[in-house]
Formats: C-alpha cells, structure tokens, sequence
C-alpha cells in the first residue's frame, strides 16, 4: 500500500514489549505463558506419539522435529500436513508455496500469545542481491497455498519507522495470504503499516478467506487485499501515533477487490478500538492499485462495535482522487459504538435489509463451511 508517510519517527515498540491494554491485545511475552516443560506440544502428541504420519512438532528447544517452522515447511512436502508449533518465539520468513495444499499449523499451548512468528522486513529494506523487498517481499509469513488453516497463532512484523529514517518505504507485511480456502481461528496479527495482507494469487482468481475469533492492530490499510475475506468476532485495534501532528492517523481497511469479483471484505459481530485521539482514525480507505485499475474496492462492515478512535462523520476517505470512494462498494449495516453514529448520512451508506440478507458469511464462502471445523 502507499506509504502515508515518508518520514516516521515512530518510537512504539510496544507490541514487543507489553500489552496495549485490551484483553486480546498483543503482548509478545520474552517467555511463554504456558510453555509446559514435560509437554511442549500439548494435547496434540510429540515425536514419539505422532498424532498422524503427516504430523510435524516444531520446537525452538530441540524437542521437536524441527527447530524452525521453515525447516518444517521444508519437510513438509504434498498435501495434507500439519505442524505443530511449541511455545516459542520463531524469528524468520516462513513461505508456503501452491504445492503444499492442505495444511494446517497449530499453536501447542492453544493461547496465540505464546507460539510468535516475527521478522522486520519493510518495503524499503534493501535485499542482499541489491534493490528492495518491495510490500509483498517484506512479508514476515507468505500463505500461497488453498487450504491452509492456522489456530493460535501469532504472525507479526516488527520493523519500526523511527529505527529506520532513512527508509520510505514503510509498509510491513506481518502475513500475506494468497490461497482459497484459508482460515485463521484464534489467531492475532501484529505491526504497523500493512499488516494483514489478505489477496489471491492472480487478479482472475477470487480467493475465500475466513478470519473468526482474531485480533489485528496497525496504523495504515492495516487489513488491505483483494480476497474474498470474512471477518468473524474480530478485534481491530489501531495504534497511536506521537509522529503526526493531525488526523487522520491512518485507515482500518483497504480493499482492493477485482471489479468482476461481487464480493470483498465482509467484517462482522466484531470491534474496532483505539489508542488513538477521539476520530483520529478513518474506518477505510479504497485500493485501486496501479496492476488492477479496474478494481471496485468492496467491504461490508456489519453488527460492529466502532470505537470513537473512527471519525463518525466522515469514515471513508480516497486513495486516490481518481478512484472516489463513493464509486465504490462500501456499506455499513446496524453498526453500533460512537464511531458508528450516523451524523452526515451521505457518508455512510447503509444497507436495506434485504440486501443485508446477502451480506453473510454464507454467501460469500459459498459452499466452504471453515466456522464448522474443530481441532
């Protein structure tokens, strides 16, 4: 996404270092909270009692399989494996690639505080081969495959702006998902600019993404993409600011739904918090991006809590001049919460009930059913 700003002397590292103050807010620990000692992996078996032939134990101690989820990426070649992940925090760059369908990675201790996957690439971080990461290389965890499921789990970026003056391209992807059929239960999502990269892999290709129970903070677009994406009982919290003098701080969402594509983000029974000032933040923002001009931005924001962090009398706000957010595909359906008043009605259109009918999440994963899986 385009970089609000080139120059961020941002000096939060708070989400390394303590909570932000809600109860599912971030709070990457220096020792697990529930790392057991005599059982690392849980209820979910160990080496010696593998729960299934194609079951991998990753452990940062050694008492795994692996001791890197990439390792255990690596070795988990074809369809159907599932990593189980020990309490612990894994500093790398994770890639799941389209041959490696039908996976599953589960936190062990079933508290996603405790099992962190963290890297701080920015767009603008130079690469060892010469030039930038670039938005999507900055990725911390790349999901390219169909089927692929994560339970409490943490995915993160932890690059700051103000450890990095001299670099403009501040976007910093904590997890970019590109595969249909990808769900994330329990989960929580951890930066600044970019944070929750929700996409396809090809602009033809409309991938169904389910995020039920989950926790997501940043500043900029910090949930952006153009999936097919269902927010389920989430919990968007955007994050402070000491770097800018003015509102707006940044923007929830930023869609990019293809234009042939009927359906984009779908945020529902959820809450938007803040840090923030009072109205300091807009509830989204359209991407048009430069590869898909003919993309028609879609996102329905229902049955929500909005904080007073949103500004209530203007929510949405333009990308791009060229691009309007009226000419696009925004609705809101019996929000509540004082970033949800409705004060200049020609800024927040709203769904008729029948129309909210087709707003769920049912129709828009069709015959995908993920809010009907266990573990």
């Amino acid at each position: 996404m385009p970089s609000h700003d080139t120059r961020l002397p941002l000096a939060r590292r708070g989400f390394l270092l303590a909570s932000t103050g809600a109860a599912a807010a971030l709070a990457l620990a220096a020792a697990p909270a529930h790392a057991g000692a005599r059982r690392p992996f849980g209820r979910f078996g160990s080496p010696a009692a593998r729960l299934t032939p194609q079951t991998l134990y990753v452990d940062p101690k050694g008492r795994g399989d692996h001791t890197t989820v990439k390792d255990a990426v690596a070795a988990a070649t074809g369809s159907g494996w599932t990593l189980v992940l020990a309490p612990g925090t894994y500093r790398e760059t994770v890639a799941v690639d389209v041959t490696r369908t039908e996976t599953t990675w589960i936190g062990a201790s079933e508290d996603p505080r405790d099992v962190v996957i963290v890297y701080d690439n920015a767009a603008g971080t130079p690469k060892p081969g010469g030039g930038t990461y670039g938005t999507t290389g900055s990725a911390t965890t790349t999901v390219q495959a169909d089927g692929f499921t994560a339970r409490w789990i943490t995915f993160a970026n932890d690059w700051l702006r103000a450890d990095h003056p001299g670099v403009t391209g501040t976007q910093a992807v904590a997890i970019k998902v590109q595969g249909d059929r990808s769900a994330f239960h329990h989960c929580r999502f951890l930066g600044h600019q970019d944070t929750l990269y929700a996409d396809s892999i090809a602009l033809t290709s409309f991938a169904r993404q389910y995020f039920s129970h989950c926790y997501a903070e940043g500043d900029v677009d910090f949930v952006f993409g153009r999936a097919t994406a269902v927010y389920e009982n989430c919990h968007f919290r955007t994050l402070n600011r000491t770097d800018l003098a003015a509102a707006p701080y940044g923007f929830v969402f930023a869609p990019s739904t293809a234009g042939a594509n009927p359906r984009g983000y779908l945020v529902t029974r959820s809450r938007v918090s803040s840090e923030a000032p009072d109205a300091f933040y807009k509830l989204a923002r359209p991407w048009v991006p430069s590869s898909d001009t003919t993309a028609r931005p879609s996102l329905v924001v229902r049955d929500t809590w909005l904080g007073p962090g949103i500004d209530a009398a203007a929510p949405y706000t333009n990308m791009s001049d060229a691009f309007p957010w009226q000419n696009q595909r925004f609705a809101e359906y019996r929000n509540t919460g004082p970033g949800a008043r409705i004060t200049v009605p020609e800024n927040r259109p709203q769904l008729t009930r029948e129309q909210a009918e087709s707003a769920t999440r049912e129709a828009y994963l069709g015959d995908w059913r993920p809010w009907k899986e266990t573990c």
